[in-house]
């Protein structure tokens, strides 16, 4: 019996979208479904409780900064991710991939998931892509990655085996194989490169994961990377979606990983959905920006994690249906009304503008907390309003109406 089981509802007409459901061995996931980002093991600033009712459905930690601290070992004593963090509902964990690329290639660059081709720090990162001089916590070789802690500057290697052990060990219901994330602006020389090991790595993320019980009970993604390159991309989401453990295993569901160019992330993901069969769930790693979210649900994406919402919230940035709110501006000052009039969260249901304000200007721990649960409802319920709009066959009217609004600003 397999750890998961996905079944499509309703396929979006002239487009690769559909809605579906996602049985895990802790409750079924809605899918097209936004993935809160618990890092650490918690939601920065919000509680299971109050995840509960924004409307979270499953949460993602990450691989790296558990593994460091407390340690996999004492996630694993505790009873597991979800015990551990006094959450009931679907889990996942990342690889530690992306923090192979941030600690190595993006180190000191400020390139993020997502940049445009544009961006000074890519312009930067294409003219220095093999040897910039640059210190860099984290160094790749065909058979795994040496890091140091940014904790504590020890040194450690991870293998695709090791990843994986360790997520065996933190225990979530839905886990990831080893991969290299790479920057959109590295060459198509290393680009080549860093997809051979990737896709090396798989399989033995696959061996590994098929020789212990977890498979029983964790489900294993496969991630396909290629970088800007068509050819690549494609290449990538033949092989992962084909490829077998030595016993026959294949894998349970896709990621789709890498540094996107915003100019033409679209194309990379239908490149790739293209190809990937249509009955696994697909998930696009790091991706969180409302128009990004209707993109990758019309392209076929099932899941979508982010850190934005929480890094957002704590920085007082708010998202509202006309686009971001300053909340620190001076006209929200004696602006009594909610963040959003018709929105259902906590916040907006009993604090004005002018209270949130305040407590940012005061530099009150509330202020985060609040503005965090205002953002994570907004976008939990934006791609939850998706998933009823692709049922209802008014998803392009939906996109064309909230897009309008929201990107006018």
């Amino acid at each position: 019996m397999k750890p998961i089981d996905f079944k499509i509802e309703k396929k979006l007409e002239g487009s690769l979208g559909r809605a579906g459901t996602l049985q895990t061995p802790h409750g079924v996931i809605q899918t097209p479904s936004f993935v809160a980002v618990g890092t650490k093991a918690t939601l920065k600033a919000i509680t299971p409780e109050q995840m509960k009712d924004i409307g979270v459905q499953v949460v993602l930690a990450n691989t790296y900064h558990l593994f460091l601290q407390p340690g996999d070992e004492i996630v694993r004593d505790a009873g597991g991710l979800g015990k551990f963090m006094h959450w009931d509902g679907p889990t996942m964990t990342d690889s530690g991939g992306f923090q192979v690329f941030s600690l190595g290639a993006a180190y000191g660059k400020d390139i993020s998931k997502v940049v445009s081709v544009t961006d000074p720090s890519l312009m930067i990162a294409e003219r220095s892509s093999v040897d910039d001089g640059m210190p860099r916590l984290a160094t790749i070789g065909n058979d795994g990655v040496s890091f140091r802690s940014h904790i504590n500057g020890d040194l450690h290697y991870i293998t695709p085996e090791k990843s994986i052990e360790i997520q065996h060990n933190i225990g979530a219901d839905i886990i990831f194989a080893f991969d290299e994330c790479t920057s959109p602006a590295e060459d198509l020389r290393y680009q080549e490169e860093a997809l051979e090991r990737t896709h090396a790595w798989a399989k033995r993320s696959l061996n590994f994961h098929h020789s212990k019980k977890n498979a029983e009970t964790q489900a294993l993604f496969g991630i396909v990377q290629g970088g800007r390159v068509e050819e690549l991309r494609k290449k990538s989401a033949k092989i992962i979606s084909e490829m077998k453990s030595d016993d026959g295993a294949e894998f349970d569901g896709f990621g789709i990983g890498g540094s996107f160019a915003k100019e033409d992330m679209s194309t990379a993901v239908k490149w790739v959905n293209d190809v990937l069969p249509e009955e696994k769930p697909r998930h696009l790693l790091g991706i969180g920006e409302p128009e990004d979210l209707f993109m990758g649900v019309e392209n076929g994406v099932d899941l979508f994690d982010c850190v934005t919402p929480t890094r957002h919230g704590r920085n007082g940035t708010l998202y509202t249906k006309t686009g971001r709110m300053i909340i620190q501006n001076t006209e929200y000052q004696r602006d009594f009304t909610a963040i959003e009039l018709d929105c259902e969260c906590y916040t907006c249901k009993n604090y004005s503008r002018a209270y949130v304000a305040h407590l940012f200007r005061a530099k009150e721990m509330l202020a985060g907390v609040l503005a965090s649960i205002h953002n994570m409802y907004f976008l939990i319920h934006l791609v939850d309003d998706m998933r009823s709009a692709i049922i209802d066959n008014t998803f392009y009217e939906f996109k064309k109406a909230f897009l309008e609004k929201y990107l006018k600003s």
